[in-house]
């Protein structure tokens, strides 16, 4: 009787010990943890510019980077480039899409970790905050760019488009904000790439997509290797 006594308090003791280990664990874990947070991004620069014709002759595909980041500015004025709110008042955007769905999603993928842009309020909202570069893409230049777009395709956001209409769609408007990019890089002396070869199931999962959304192409933007 005293035995059984005497192990009850000891169990309890033990029960506590492994309670207190394990929240202070947590509390370690926790606190170490990678925060990504949303990044309000600058006003874009609508002025200026190289003259279009200029752009054009000089709009190129590069595979060449230097690991130099993006400034802030350019960054947020490539990005509004790309798929901007160019009249407020309507909603619509820098590229066209078919019936104005604007079901293509811009994510963007730096070393700090994956973003979506959120063309309203000109923001990136944070989607996983660890480097997916190197899933973006699998040539071996990918992993080391220092923005990688990645356009995907909401299909829920195109109605009662047929499935064949949905894909033919989303490819078309997909390709005039690359062709943004495309333009905006000439014009600012930078490189970039729009980019198939992707493993596209590999990156939906760790994008942890909804069976709704498609990744269509990516492209990787970045100051040219000297």
């Amino acid at each position: 009787m005293k035995t059984k006594l005497f192990l009850i308090p000891c169990l309890v003791l033990t029960g506590l010990i492994i309670c207190t280990t394990l929240i202070s664990y947590a509390t370690v874990q926790s606190s170490t943890s990678p925060e990504l947070k949303p990044i309000q991004l600058l006003p874009p620069q609508t002025e200026g510019g190289r003259p279009l014709m200029q752009v054009l002759k000089d709009r190129k595909s590069s595979r060449k980077f230097s690991a130099e980041k993006l400034p802030p500015q350019a960054l947020s004025n490539m990005l509004w480039a790309a798929f901007g709110v160019s009249r407020p008042d309507s909603g619509k955007r820098t590229a066209p899409s078919a019936m104005n769905w604007q079901e293509i999603d811009v994510y963007v993928a730096m070393a700090e970790g994956l973003y979506l842009y959120e063309a309203k309020g000109h923001t990136l909202q944070p989607i996983l905050a660890e480097d997916v570069r190197a899933a973006a893409g699998i040539q071996p230049f990918v992993k080391d760019v220092p923005v990688n777009l990645i356009y995907v395709a909401d299909f829920t956001k195109m109605g009662k488009a047929t499935a064949e209409d949905k894909v033919f769609y989303s490819a078309a408007d997909t390709g005039f904000i690359a062709e943004n990019v495309y333009l905006f890089c000439a014009s600012e002396g930078l490189a970039t790439v729009v980019r198939n070869l992707i493993d596209k199931p590999a990156l939906t999962k760790i994008m942890k997509l909804r069976p709704g959304q498609r990744v269509i192409l990516a492209q990787s933007v970045g100051y040219p290797k000297k």
